[in-house]
């Protein structure tokens, strides 16, 4: 496994845990910011890469 697969895990772990967490506040403090968490959530769940789009720099 190459540095770039370790990274790629990496994100794709704090992706998923970065959009439950801000779901969980936004449900905990009943605001509807809690819909930014489905962003990253379905990201890190689908192994895909928003910012891949833009930077033309990562492989997805």
């Amino acid at each position: 496994m190459n540095t770039f697969d370790k990274i790629r895990r990496f994100c794709r772990v704090f992706r998923i845990i970065l959009g439950i967490v801000l779901i969980g506040v936004g449900v905990y403090l009943n605001n509807a910011w809690f819909y930014l968490g489905i962003v990253p959530l379905i990201a890190g769940l689908t192994n895909f890469c928003p910012l891949c789009i833009f930077s033309k720099k990562c492989s997805t």
